[in-house]
């Protein structure tokens, strides 16, 4: 039993102490009927606490094991939540912030490196090239008191780039670009969570809609509400500042996500999330070419479409293989309502096989997914391969861990452009080839 189950309040231990005493029988011992009732009520209502406590933490238990499973397509899986991004996915399901309080550290310091070996090449006229990338990240949180909680990370990468924090190994031996990534207050209400700063990712994703590194800024907020049949229905919203203008319009996403976990019903278990994401891009001066990418614009520089994304998500458990093969489908579905022309849509699909929890592990993931030029906003979207948007992909990934806290990926991508007529600087048809090789430790 954890240290949350064994936790007893300070009036039922003096019961539970006064019951014991009571019940062991002395030569001249005399006991109130009314009394002793009374006690007994109040071991009743200490039972009742405790497996309430019970209950808590399987729907915990059975958390953790729904975000084991849960990758980003498209072949970008980590083993474990990133530092800052535990703490936001964990939200799924109710908090006991304020009771473990008073027995958690308030300093939670965490983190990860990884080394990267990259290969690039083509059918036909795309440049073959060897390199390789570093990453690292050092988060921290501090509980100020049971329900506050202020969240820092440091990151490598390109503070410019919202949806990478990998560094090229290149440049003569010039240091590393380091930046604060995250910095945000989270303040806990019962089954809720408040954010305000930038802040972890507070929707349930796949990388067609949001990169794995992107973490918006402003104000959220997460609710999970347990149901009785052990269900969990969601409710996640989001105001994201984009880019503030001083002597303008700003832009800005105003996103709201509604989904549900079904409890484990033998071997099966699924998860659905439906979400609207309203961008008014009204201000693009701090927009560079990394951001705008692969998606239309005019001859005035500015965006052909409006992005206003209906996003649809379903997942699928299977644990029959036994404790260590669990597999999981994902699929996802997104649809720009705001798009210029019928380049509007996208879609992945993701079969994985395993986890990549202890060492001895496997885990091998293949994914498949097409989006159109304008299905979503390139800026924030997947940057795993060298086309943003318009891309028709296949990924293959192999996890293996070696030691504890200890991650060997490989992942393979094969991929060209969708539609000739927004293939860009990219050959139509020429199948493009990128092989990443890495060693991840995470502590």
């Amino acid at each position: 039993m954890s240290a949350i189950g064994n936790r007893i309040a300070p009036r039922h231990a003096l019961t539970l102490a006064l019951l014991v005493a009571l019940s062991t029988p002395t030569p001249a011992q005399s006991v109130d009927p009314a009394t002793l009732e009374q006690l007994r009520q109040e071991l009743q209502a200490l039972k009742a606490e405790q497996a309430e406590r019970d209950r808590a933490i399987r729907r915990i238990e059975e958390a953790l094991d729904r975000l084991q499973g849960d990758v980003a397509p498209h072949g970008e899986l980590e083993p474990e939540p990133a530092p800052a991004q535990a703490a936001t996915t964990a939200a799924a399901a109710p908090t006991l912030a304020s009771a473990t309080a008073d027995t958690a550290p308030r300093l939670k310091i965490s983190g990860d490196a990884r080394v990267r070996a990259q290969g690039d090449w083509s059918d036909d006229d795309g440049k073959n090239r060897l390199s390789m990338q570093f990453r690292g990240r050092l988060g921290a949180t501090w509980a100020a008191t049971d329900r506050l909680t202020v969240g820092a990370r440091l990151a490598t990468g390109d503070a410019d780039d919202p949806n990478s924090v990998d560094v090229q190994l290149s440049n003569w031996l010039d240091d590393l670009d380091i930046s604060l990534d995250q910095a945000y207050l989270r303040y806990d209400i019962g089954h809720a969570e408040l954010y305000a700063g930038k802040m972890p990712q507070p929707f349930k994703r796949t990388e067609l809609v949001w990169d794995g590194d992107v973490n918006p800024q402003g104000l959220a907020i997460r609710h999970g509400l347990p149901l009785a049949g052990g269900g969990t229905l969601r409710s996640n919203a989001l105001y994201f500042v984009v880019d503030e203008s001083a002597g303008g319009p700003d832009s800005e996403m105003l996103g709201l996500q509604l989904g549900y976990d079904s409890p484990r019903g033998g071997d099966w278990r699924f998860d659905a999330a439906l979400a609207y994401y309203h961008y008014d891009l009204g201000s693009l001066a701090g927009a560079d070419a990394g951001d705008f990418r692969s998606n239309l614009r005019g001859a005035d520089g500015r965006y052909l479409s409006d992005f206003h994304l209906a996003n649809a998500l379903l997942g699928v458990d299977y644990h029959g293989f036994g404790e260590r093969w669990p597999l999981r489908l994902v699929a996802d579905y997104v649809k720009n309502l705001g798009a210029w022309n019928d380049a509007d849509s996208g879609y992945g699909v993701d079969l994985i096989l395993g986890k990549a929890a202890r060492p001895g592990d496997w885990r091998f993931t293949y994914g498949y997914a097409m989006t159109q030029a304008d299905a979503v906003l390139a800026a924030f979207s997947q940057d795993s391969i060298g086309i943003g948007t318009n891309y028709r992909l296949h990924a293959l990934t192999a996890d293996f861990v070696p030691w504890p806290k200890t991650t060997l990926s490989a992942v393979w991508y094969h991929y060209r452009p969708y539609e000739a007529a927004w293939a860009g600087a990219n050959a139509p048809r020429d199948w493009l080839d990128r092989l990443r090789l890495s060693l991840m430790v995470s502590f």
